[in-house]
């Protein structure tokens, strides 16, 4: 019989007391330390106290059954992490899949073997702790990531990317998804062929919106630059963040010189940035079309031809200011 290296904590939610007693008795045996509920909502509750390194669910419980309770925690904004296993007398193909769908790891069938569930939940808990120091040595460099599923949901986040969304978009640290408005732009991003490369979402300090993020940044200010990228893992993303301190902006100050409109000024500034019309159409909220007729007026307004040439301008203006 499998030993525990160390007292790791078990979470064991079964409504039946015969259950809860025998594998009650065998954790301990193993040197495990359990805490016990006999609901999904009992559950639920205690992750409010205590956080357990796993937990063995019970699939067919009254009120709140195992499925149910395990897509609760996988959404929970501290436990999501937490591998869930599960305990059922449902074999058929169908509900096997439907505990994997809920968020479950692993199963073991019905009547219990206590050597089966403490060899699995040993191997489970090694893998988790690997998975803890890489998770560990992420934040302990400070990095900003987020990891995404194949359909955009948040399956981890380090420290600083929840600070930094809580800053940059009025994001409470602890909830489980993203801001809505960049919640939407990695949906749109996930549409794109696989062929086209991923966008960049830039926002400055203060701006909630993806129409307050697209004004042009004021001298001093900081911006937050976000990348989607696949991950090697398939059907995994990564969601890099970046943090800089804004320079005095170059096109502000040439749109003032040639008299631009503030919207031209904002078309401008994305320009420089070396934005396409299409990603200048999606953070300004207007049509390419729209984008070509500013541009249109910019290029008379500047005395130039070509994007590049607009471009070359505002770096000009942006070492004259600097100098």
């Amino acid at each position: 019989m499998p030993q525990a290296s160390d007292n790791k904590l078990v979470m064991l939610v079964d409504d039946t007391p015969d259950n809860l007693k025998m594998l009650s008795d065998a954790l301990d045996e193993a040197g495990y330390m359990v805490v016990v509920a006999t609901d999904g909502a009992s559950a639920l509750e205690r992750l409010d106290f205590v956080l357990p390194d796993i937990v063995l669910m019970d699939a067919l419980m009254p009120v709140m059954d195992g499925f149910e309770a395990c897509r609760r925690i996988k959404a929970h904004p501290v436990a999501g992490h937490v591998p869930v296993v599960f305990m059922t007398g449902l074999t058929e193909p169908e509900h096997v899949v439907r505990g994997f769908q809920a968020g479950g790891i692993d199963y073991v069938t019905k009547p219990i073997d206590t050597d089966v569930v403490l060899a699995r939940l040993d191997a489970h808990l090694r893998n988790a702790r690997i998975m803890s120091v890489a998770m560990n040595a992420m934040d302990a460099v400070a990095n900003a990531v987020v990891v995404l599923d194949g359909q955009g949901q948040v399956t981890w986040k380090t420290s600083k990317a929840r600070l930094w969304l809580s800053e940059y978009f009025a994001h409470p640290e602890n909830a489980a998804g993203l801001p809505p408005v960049l919640a939407t732009w990695i949906a749109q991003q996930l549409e794109r062929p696989r062929t086209e490369d991923a966008g960049e979402f830039t926002v400055v300090a203060g701006a909630t919106s993806a129409a307050s993020a697209a004004t042009a940044p004021a001298a001093g200010k900081r911006e937050l630059r976000l990348r989607l990228t696949a991950s090697r893992k398939a059907g995994e993303y990564v969601l890099l963040m970046d943090e800089r301190e804004l320079p005095a902006a170059a096109a502000d100050t040439l749109a003032a010189a040639y008299q631009l409109t503030a919207r031209e000024g904002e078309v401008l500034h994305w320009l420089a940035k070396g934005k396409t019309n299409r990603d200048i159409g999606e953070i300004l909220g207007m049509a390419p079309r729209t984008v070509n007729k500013h541009l249109e007026h910019v290029y008379v307004k500047l005395g130039v031809e070509t994007r590049a040439a607009a471009t070359a301008l505002v770096l000009t203006h942006m070492h004259k200011g600097s100098a």
